[in-house]
Parts: C-alpha cells; sequence; structure tokens
C-alpha cells in the first residue's frame, strides 16, 4: 500500500474513532460494547444463537451443526490463511481501559470478529425470515462496532473483516446447497 492510500485510510479511522469517543464515557455504551466484543470472542454468539434456535425447533439442530462447522472453518480461514499476510498493529495493545476486554494475539487487519458476526448473519439469513435477518445484521454490526469502540481494532479492520465475512458466508450458501 503506498503513503497515499495509507493517509486515506489512517484518516478514516481517526473520523471514526473520534466520533465513537463520547460513547466511551456513556456507561450503558460501556456495557455494550463490552458484551459485545466478549460476545465475538471465538464467535461465542453465534454458537449460542444456533443452539437457542435448536431448542426451541428441533428440526433446527442441523442447522446449529452446520452454522458451529462453517464458524469454524470461517474462523481458521481468517486466522491462520488471510491474517498472517498482514501485520497491522492494533490501535492499542490490551485496548482502552475503559473496558475489561480479552487482549487478542493476532494482527488487527482484518477483524475476526466483523468478519464472523457478518459471515454469521448471511448463513443464518438463509434460515430466517424478515425480522430475523435484521436483527442478525443488527448484532453483526454492534459486534463489529465494539472492535473499534473498546480501541482494539481500526475502522478500516472492521469494514474488511465485514467484506470478507460477507462474501465467505455467501460461498457457504453454495456449500450448504451441497450438502
Amino acid at each position: 500500500m503506498n503513503d497515499s492510500h495509507r493517509a486515506r485510510y489512517d484518516a478514516f479511522d481517526q473520523r471514526i474513532d473520534k466520533l465513537l469517543e463520547p460513547t466511551r464515557n456513556f456507561k450503558p455504551a460501556v456495557w455494550l460494547f463490552t458484551a459485545a466484543t466478549a460476545l465475538g470472542d471465538f464467535g461465542i454468539l453465534w454458537h449460542i444463537i444456533g443452539i437457542i434456535r435448536a431448542v426451541a425447533d428441533s428440526s433446527r439442530v442441523r442447522q446449529a451443526l452446520i452454522l458451529s462447522s462453517l464458524m469454524g472453518v470461517e474462523s481458521l480461514l481468517l486466522n491462520q490463511g488471510i491474517k498472517p499476510f498482514f501485520r497491522r498493529e492494533r490501535p492499542t495493545t490490551k485496548g482502552d481501559q475503559r473496558f475489561k476486554i480479552r487482549k487478542p494475539r493476532t494482527s488487527s487487519f482484518p477483524s475476526g470478529h466483523a468478519s464472523s458476526a457478518f459471515f454469521a448473519a448471511v448463513v443464518l439469513s438463509r434460515w430466517s425470515g424478515g425480522p430475523a435477518i435484521a436483527l442478525w445484521f443488527t448484532f453483526a454490526i454492534i459486534v463489529a462496532t465494539s472492535r473499534v469502540a473498546v480501541r482494539i481494532h481500526h475502522a478500516s479492520d472492521i469494514f474488511a473483516g465485514a467484506l470478507i465475512g460477507i462474501s465467505m458466508g455467501l460461498l457457504a450458501h453454495l456449500v450448504i446447497n451441497l450438502i
């Protein structure tokens, strides 16, 4: 990436960071972003959603198993296949001190939380109706935004992660058709 592109990304990241700063002092936002970032760890939120859907309707057990299996593949591809090519430093090493979060071990780019969130939202959308689809993407946006709010990712990291997650989710639809 040349210096001109890097400067544009840095300026974009700084604008979003400044936009989110007031939320870092608003207790409900601190709680929401702390919870969202923790639930995004290892895709926990999405596995819980798969389990809840299966418990509510036993015909969805297969869907829950498919979702969890595909989430494992998505995580492996992103964390072992894509992230090692980028060595982008995180905005902070442990996150903003106002948030209690797990310290990540991989590079900042792209965001694994954003990728898995949007991946899961796309996969779950295959089995859902309109209101649920809106809910899945709302959860994905909150999880992705939380990573910038807690200062463990740059905004451009989450946008790239979201695009990767959506792309992999669409490819997963093809795989699901073969199963």
